[in-house]
């Protein structure tokens, strides 16, 4: 086990880069902290570039997780290092460093898929890759526009899922047209006057389910090629839902 003092050290300013977008692309590196997220990826049997935390978190992991701290790729830091790497205002003390593992291409033949159109709140997005794991879906597929996957809220917010399902970033139009070519249909929730209330529309057992952007909803170009436009009627004097509380209730419906 190595041990570092400075936040100086090189290796600590390049990791306190990966908190930044441009940084984590470059590298293909990503930064998690806290024992939560820590444990589900061990669970899941990923591989790590580091293990960091102080003394008393390494050693927490070491009991409760069978971390092998006599390993080159664990590092022993100080408090001072671990406020320069945390996102967070009160942190765990303990941090991993991931390789970007993400499938180049994915044949869509069954199951259940979220596709998110473009959405901008890390919140909703790591909410919603919670939700599809927890109703049992297949994964999640993110527009090259929609919210960094990897960024550190994003990550947060999924709560250790990211490690439970498919998760991948690419075109949307090519993701439909795949599902569409094996004979799964798409649909998109949006306020639309061709929509169906989504109570009167039968669960089906494969399905892709797009979700908007939550300013812009559904792209006109994405909805086009949807197979049914569905919707969560309003009963009170609410405008619309959260785009992560209307996905749940959508998901729910098809799980």
């Amino acid at each position: 086990m190595e041990k570092i003092s400075s936040v100086n050290n090189k290796l600590i300013k390049d990791l306190v880069k990966l908190k930044q977008k441009k940084y984590r692309e470059e590298t293909g590196l990503y930064l998690i902290e806290g024992f939560h997220l820590i444990e589900e990826a061990l669970k899941a049997n990923r591989t790590y570039v580091y293990l960091l935390g102080t003394s008393a978190a390494l050693s927490q992991a070491e009991t409760a997780y069978q971390a092998d701290l006599t390993s080159k790729k664990v590092i022993q830091i100080n408090e001072a290092i671990v406020h320069h790497l945390t996102s967070t205002k009160n942190p765990q003390n303990i941090f991993m460093v991931l390789k970007v593992g993400q499938p180049k291409h994915y044949p869509f033949d069954f199951g259940k898929w979220v596709l998110l159109d473009d959405l901008a709140d890390p919140g909703n997005v790591g909410t919603i890759i919670r939700t599809v794991d927890a109703a049992g879906f297949d994964g999640v597929v993110l527009s090259p526009l929609s919210v960094d996957l990897y960024n550190p809220k994003t990550q947060r917010a999924m709560q250790g899922s990211q490690f439970h399902i498919e998760l991948l970033v690419q075109d949307l139009g090519e993701t439909i047209a795949a599902l569409k070519g094996n004979g799964i249909p798409v649909y998109a929730s949006m306020l639309d006057t061709a929509a169906q209330e989504l109570p009167d529309f039968r669960p089906v057992p494969q399905l892709g389910l797009v979700i908007g952007n939550e300013a812009r909803g559904v792209t006109p170009a994405i909805a086009r090629n949807c197979d049914e436009k569905l919707y969560i009627p309003i009963k009170g004097q609410a405008e619309s839902l959260n785009a992560a509380v209307a996905a749940g209730i959508m998901i729910y419906h098809f799980a």
